[in-house]
């Protein structure tokens, strides 16, 4: 399976001044945009591990922003700022050093994480001789490359344990708001978005009741946990999903997660189970025929053997055909029957290609013998606001994680 790991926009949008003020915006290529600010920020002439390690800082930072939808989520219309009291120091239309440009070209789809957690470092940095701060100091990190340190060695000097993702995918990045609202009866990975998003809210918002199943099906529980959400972050208590309520919920989970800080929480790899119901056959109908129904949807438009089907929640003739032909396509027993071993295979193949094909250009992977390769049980997203961890119910905490600074 590939590794999941954010986007790299194609573009950015920067505003030309602080948050609240009246200025413009201008959108221009991320790279651009990382070799305007590294060429505002640091100097040509430091040693290449420095410019290496101060340009890791630069691109990371500027995900984190993207990725946790900082501005966006508040109802701005920009990506970031140009002030450096929120931000990082972009010179509208000013001309790149050379060799910066030259590293930016190699590194600008590279960035920092914390090993296991999946948004990018919020990597803060400063001079560090004017102004010192938590995060990196742009000219200790000069001394440190004088010192034989490689960008690595001094990015971890400063940020503790972090890893370095190297060449993730690039992509025009969209709201992570699915589109159209979600209520009662709706279901699939933007439910589950929604529910870990309120049991993790709930633990500071003792009063938001938590969900007890998180399965990706918005019903009852979820919808009372919706409305007294909204009730307390004065929305209108509908019980419905729509963009006030699913950026506030953003807003809200990026803020109780601090995953827009430099010692985040930590957003982790997610589970999504929908175990297996028991036998579905011809004739049967309900939320469980309706899952498999929405899985074979989803499979149908990368495997053209199997057919497009209605999301009905019926098991009508459309959706025997379609678990025949995944039967035949997997190698299973045609029974038209979705027994364990062919609900199994369905999740697997529809988990892998949910949660990555989907979200980038790439095709369907197929073994040398043409079969699709076999998929782990785990869902994994590259949305802001994805599953962290395995499924939430009461009680449960976040673990509290110390890093270590210096």
């Amino acid at each position: 399976m590939p590794a999941v790991i954010p986007y790299i926009p194609q573009q950015i949008t920067v505003h030309l001044g602080a948050p609240g003020a009246s200025a413009a915006n201008v959108t221009v290529p991320f790279s651009d945009y990382v070799k305007n600010v590294a060429s505002s920020e640091i100097y040509p002439t430091w040693e290449e591990a420095a410019l290496r390690a101060n340009i890791l800082a630069i691109v990371s930072f500027a995900l984190n922003r993207v990725y946790t939808e900082f501005y966006r989520s508040r109802g701005y219309d920009f990506d970031i700022t140009s002030s450096t009291a929120y931000d990082q120091f972009f010179v509208n239309g000013r001309s790149f050093f050379e060799n910066v440009a030259r590293l930016v070209d190699e590194l600008f789809n590279d960035y920092l994480r914390r090993p296991g957690f999946v948004e990018p470092l919020a990597a803060k940095f400063c001079n560090g001789t004017t102004v010192t701060c938590e995060g990196l100091s742009q000219w200790g990190s000069q001394n440190l490359a004088q010192q034989g340190y490689n960008s690595t060695q001094i990015l971890r000097s400063y940020y503790g344990n972090v890893e370095i993702v190297n060449d993730a995918p690039i992509r025009g990045i969209t709201s992570s708001y699915p589109g159209s609202p979600l209520r009662r009866g709706s279901f699939g990975p933007n439910v589950v978005v929604i529910q870990v998003e309120l049991n993790r809210i709930s633990q500071n918002y003792p009063a938001i009741p938590k969900v007890p199943n998180v399965d990706g099906i918005f019903g009852s529980r979820t919808e009372a946990s919706v409305r007294a959400f909204q009730e307390i972050f004065d929305l209108n208590p509908d019980g419905i999903v729509g963009p006030a309520t699913w950026y506030a919920l953003v807003r809200l989970y990026t803020a109780v997660t601090a995953l827009s800080e430099l010692r985040s929480q930590g957003q982790q790899f997610y589970a999504i189970a929908w175990p297996y119901p028991g036998d579905l056959s011809p004739g049967d109908s309900g939320e469980q025929v309706k899952l498999l129904q929405y899985m074979l949807s989803t499979l149908s438009a990368f495997i053209p053997e199997i057919p497009p089907l209605t999301i009905d929640g019926i098991y009508g003739p459309q959706t025997r055909d379609a678990v025949l032909a995944a039967q035949r396509r997997f190698g299973l027993p045609q029974t038209g029957i979705a027994d364990n071993a062919t609900w199994d295979e369905i999740y697997d193949q529809f988990s892998g290609i949910e949660t990555t094909a989907l979200r980038s250009t790439e095709t369907f992977p197929t073994s040398q013998s043409g079969q699709t390769q076999p998929r782990n049980r785990h869902s994994r997203s590259t949305t802001m606001t994805q599953f962290p961890g395995n499924n939430l119910q009461a009680g449960n905490q976040d673990p509290v994680r110390q890093e270590v600074v210096r």
